[in-house]
């Protein structure tokens, strides 16, 4: 395996270039009394070249080179475990720090190739049919943590290596799918992808970094002003009695709530959401569900991504039969509805839709931040009980 975890020489604290977006750098070059074009100069080595050291920064002066090793860092999370499905789906697992680690799954197909990034150390939300929640929380990732992800990918896809003079793209889009809610982790996920977005960064379209929320919806609202990135909401049922079951913070943001948050995102623009729908045999996937969900959603531009529920063991759902997930699809789209059903892809790996688990250390075991969103919540203190009161 590609050794991508190189460490820095000097064991001060340093600040690690990748939590930085290109305003941030900027400004820290001029802390260090270097000129703003520096910051154009380092992130083209970062993200364009993928270079693992300051010494390979070979347009930027030998001066400016031995101070940056003084104070910065390019250190990665380790890379623990690397499984590789029979479909060609990729999960890697990452270790953070002590008791926690994370997981990212890549995904090719003919046409893209996705990654699948964490937010967060395990999720506070609870989702009954989900694995993540089931592990407890820890903390958020930080900047670096999360662009880490991406990084990582990239080095050990070998997306930087040009062949005659030709670049190719092995991580066409990236979605905030993994483990955590990624609203809940606001100012850290936004600045990863202003990273990811960035021209000097891995400059990916905005059309191909996706953020998938619960339903956080005062978030929902600053998300619109503060970056444009594409949109998934994870709905999973239609009305508001069975989703206060499957997505807990459904009893503080009810449907009604986050549908017109969605309507104010989209509002003046041409994008669409992705309503994501796991399907839960005999709890969500029934002829009356696939109506309601089609009349709460069908005057909203977007698509529905029927998936089918991935089982993981401490769980007692059940996958929908294949033909009522075909009948599913057809209701929906009897209604002028764009419905897709999503292939299964890594579950003999676990790696996928709702199963990523990884190591997490559980602090409280119902644990939140409302970090970015408005007043910072104390995280060893925060429980389910609280959840609901503390978020308003």
């Amino acid at each position: 395996m590609l050794d991508v975890n190189i460490k820095v020489e000097n064991a001060k604290p340093q600040t690690n270039l990748y939590s930085l977006t290109f305003d941030d750098l900027k400004e820290f070059c001029l802390s260090i009394g270097e000129k703003p074009y520096r910051a154009t100069q380092i992130m083209k080595w970062l993200y364009h070249k993928g270079v693992r050291s300051i010494d390979e920064m070979t347009d930027v002066s030998k001066k400016t080179r031995e101070k940056l090793k003084e104070i910065t860092t390019l250190s990665l999370p380790e890379v623990v475990l690397d499984h590789l499905s029979e479909d060609g789906t990729r999960k890697w697992l990452i270790r953070l720090d002590s008791g926690n680690s994370i997981e990212m799954v890549y995904i090719p197909e003919d046409d893209r190739g996705t990654l699948c990034v964490s937010s967060q150390v395990g999720c506070a939300l609870d989702c009954s049919f989900c694995a993540t929640g089931k592990q407890g929380f820890n903390r958020n990732l930080a900047v670096e943590e999360i662009v880490g992800q991406l990084m990582i990918a990239k080095l050990l896809l070998n997306d930087f290596e040009e062949i005659d003079n030709f670049t190719p793209r092995k991580v066409t889009n990236v979605v905030f799918m993994g483990m955590g809610e990624p609203l809940l982790n606001y100012r850290n996920v936004v600045s990863a992808m202003k990273i990811m977005l960035d021209d000097y960064g891995f400059g990916l379209s905005k059309r191909r970094v996706t953020l998938s929320t619960s339903g956080v919806v005062p978030a929902l609202y600053r998300l619109k002003e503060d970056i444009d990135v594409a949109l998934a909401i994870s709905l999973h049922a239609p009305y508001n009695t069975l989703r206060d079951e499957l997505v807990p913070i459904n009893q503080k943001y009810p449907i009604n709530e986050l549908l017109d948050a969605c309507r104010n995102y989209i509002d003046g623009t041409n994008k669409k959401i992705t309503w994501e729908y796991v399907l839960l045999r005999g709890v969500n996937d029934r002829d009356e569900d696939a109506h309601a969900l089609a009349r709460l959603i069908r005057n909203i531009p977007g698509k529905v991504n029927l998936i089918p529920f991935n089982p993981f063991d401490g769980v007692d759902y059940q996958t929908s039969d294949r033909k009522q997930i075909d009948h599913f699809r057809s209701i929906l789209m009897g209604y002028g509805l764009v419905a897709v059903t999503r292939k299964t892809r890594g579950d003999d790996v676990d790696a996928a839709c709702g199963q990523l688990a990884g190591r997490v250390k559980d602090r409280t075991k119902r644990t939140i931040s409302q970090e970015g969103v408005g007043q910072e919540v104390d995280q060893t203190k925060l429980t389910q009980e609280t959840l609901m009161t503390e978020l308003a």
